[in-house]
């Protein structure tokens, strides 16, 4: 009994074994099978996409940064261009301890705080095997002394790189504009564009003026480096590489030596000055005083000269040629009489009487003190009779008024090549509906319009756009959209292509109505209020001055610029053409808060013109004299401008 029970129990630990390596046979099997079924799925099914992973893992993409192109004036003087300097840049995938590294790196070059915050963010936007700049521009005595120790500093270099750099400081500032570094939103909108790739590794974009609105112009094309790195990230060699495209030049229309001139002789007052040449619409001279200078802004600008520039008074970062609006004074009043004319509500020897004041709906609105007499449209240009406008606007009514200046470009977009114009304010009845919330301001009441005849009231435009009219004026009712920006010039062909330019758009005026407002202007400098600034000029110009309120101080209050403020004192304006007969430049310019436009404006269109069709530069004492408003006709012997040179301040 015991033997059989002995053999049982050995059939059945048998039985129990055969059936253990059955189910552990098909587990292998079936974890056979699975293995099988994975390499199948990953050699066959996922080849492709296994194989760009493996090497992309095995080979990284790194960006070379092409060279910035240049910026130069219309006789090739060079704006903005590019220097080399060198800077300490680190490694952070040869570096053990980064942060140590940098510690003592600051023992032997000076490292500030904004240093290392700028290269955080940098190594937070780079890979680890990029070389990553800690301090940019060393000095000689700098690199010396980190070559000395270089042996310390596995992992850190001296490098060259290019740097942006503006010649003339802070001339021509708001017109050339500045690159600094891209921000959090320029970054967010290079990502959603077709431009993404072209921007990896650059730091730096154009911020305003001429760099920003020819950005894809001046930047170039990105390179690339195919590197093959080892599992911790580290460069091994080069696999493959394509160079970087140079930016192209751009050529600009401004003549940087007339813009001097005219920022100059503002000295330290405040305002605009466009120049056009007539005949195309190419800005030769786009002035905002007070300027600030690029250079400032290349590297990322400092607290104290931020806080400096945007909490000033002054406000040197606001282009007032671009976006700073101005009622525009009597200048207003040469197109309000072509209006006139072109409509049918006044005739050219239509005579009234201006006894120097002007009664509407009960209100007195002042003119030239004891009166001009019996004016016709001549004699009210010349002598600039408010009385026989503010009569005219009445007659013509708002709408009438705003439909004849919006094709001279008042109030609107003038399509110049730079970005951020203003439209300013053209009024009319919809306008005010529009702008007003209050149902008793949207209305527009008569006695409003009176002042518009002068320029005043709610007219308010740039200087642009005054210069803009007064060259369509100029050229016989043609008007040519304004444009800085002349040629671009390829930095690899060096092939100069002009930049195509829409035609004039002749504004269809009767050449005599054209001829007789001409005519006047031409007198106002003969005989008028420009005829001092304008003795013993060798040509033939046509201009009006203009004064302008920078604050409104209600019927019968009599005008004393002492009892005021200086920033409530009317501006000074004047615009203006030359050769008369045959123009080549038109301008308009203010100066804030002067007074009296014949003594501020006008003497600085007289210089300009002088430069530009005789070749002058003032006396060093006449320069003296427009600085301080002191002057109205040249004094002392003028320089030949092609001797005086063209230095940054």
């Amino acid at each position: 009994m015991g033997a059989l029970t002995e053999i049982r129990n050995v059939e059945a630990d048998a039985s129990r074994f055969r059936a253990r390596v059955l189910v552990i046979g098909a587990v292998v099997f079936l974890a056979f099978c699975l293995l099988v079924a994975r390499l199948l799925f990953l050699q066959v099914v996922r080849h492709e996409d296994l194989a760009a992973q493996a090497e992309s893992n095995r080979t990284a993409i790194v960006p070379i940064v092409p060279n910035r192109g240049l910026i130069l004036d219309r006789n090739g003087v060079v704006l903005a261009t590019n220097y080399a300097a060198y800077t300490l840049e680190i490694t952070p995938s040869r570096v053990e301890v980064l942060d140590e590294a940098i510690d003592e790196l600051s023992k032997v070059v000076e490292i500030q705080s904004r240093d290392r915050r700028r290269f955080k963010r940098l190594m937070e936007e780079s890979r680890n095997f990029e070389s990553l700049p800690i301090r940019t521009r060393l000095t000689d005595e700098e690199v010396a002394r980190f070559a000395a120790q270089r042996y310390r500093f596995p992992g850190v270099d001296i490098k060259a790189r290019l740097f942006r750099s503006y010649p003339l400081g802070d001339v021509a500032s708001h017109a050339i504009g500045y690159i600094g570094r891209i921000n959090q939103s320029e970054k967010a909108r290079i990502q959603d564009s077709d431009d993404e790739a072209n921007y990896r590794g650059t730091e730096y974009i154009g911020k305003l003026g001429i760099e920003q609105s020819f950005e894809s112009a001046l930047h170039g094309t990105t390179g690339v480096e195919q590197m093959e790195t080892s599992a911790g990230g580290r460069a091994v060699r080069k696999l493959s590489s394509r160079a970087a495209t140079p930016g192209d030049s751009v050529m600009l229309s401004i003549d940087i030596k007339l813009q001097k001139l005219i920022e100059d002789m503002y000295g330290n007052r405040r305002g605009a000055l466009v120049a056009i040449d007539p005949r195309n619409g190419e800005i030769l001279a786009l002035v905002s005083k007070p300027t600030f200078d690029p250079n400032l802004f290349v590297e990322g600008i400092d607290v104290d000269n931020w806080t400096a520039l945007n909490e000033s008074i002054d406000k040197p970062l606001l282009n007032r040629a671009l976006r700073g609006t101005y009622p525009p004074g009597s200048t207003y009043k040469p197109f309000m009489a072509l209006a006139a004319l072109q409509l049918g509500k006044r005739s050219p020897s239509m005579v009234m009487n201006d006894p120097g004041f002007y009664t509407f709906g009960g209100h007195t609105f002042r003119s030239h003190e004891g009166g001009l007499g019996g004016v016709d449209m001549h004699r009210a240009i010349q002598f600039s009779s408010n009385t026989y406008f503010y009569s005219l606007a009445v007659d013509m009514g708002v709408d009438t008024i705003h439909d004849f200046m919006k094709p001279l470009g008042f109030g609107q977009s003038t399509g110049i090549d730079l970005h951020g114009e203003v439209r300013g304010t053209l009024p009319s009845t919809e306008w005010k509906r529009n702008t007003y919330k209050r149902p008793e301001m949207k209305r527009w009441f008569p006695g409003e319009t009176v002042s518009l005849g002068i320029g005043q009231g709610y007219n308010n435009f740039t200087m642009l756009q005054v210069a803009l009219a007064e060259a369509t004026l100029a050229n016989g009712g043609i008007r040519y959209r304004p444009h800085m920006a002349k040629a671009v010039k390829n930095a690899v062909t060096g092939a100069v292509t002009e930049i195509a330019q829409p035609p004039g758009e002749n504004l269809g005026y009767l050449a005599k109505n054209v001829e007789l407002v001409r005519n006047a202007l031409v007198a106002v400098n003969k005989g008028g209020t420009g005829t001092r600034v304008f003795a013993g000029a060798p040509y033939t110009s046509a201009g009006k001055t203009g004064t302008a309120q920078a604050v409104s101080l209600g019927q019968n209050v009599k005008y004393n610029a002492r009892a005021l403020e200086e920033h409530q004192r009317d501006h000074s304006l004047f615009a203006a053409f030359a050769p008369a007969e045959n123009p080549t430049i038109a301008l308009a310019a203010i100066v804030e808060n002067a007074g009296f436009g014949a003594a501020h404006a006008a003497p600085l269109a007289r210089r300009v013109f002088d430069y530009w069709l005789l070749g002058d530069y003032p006396s060093e004492e006449d320069m003296a004299a427009v600085q301080k408003g002191q002057a109205s006709a040249p004094i002392g012997k003028p320089r030949k401008a092609s001797e005086v040179p063209l230095v940054a301040p």
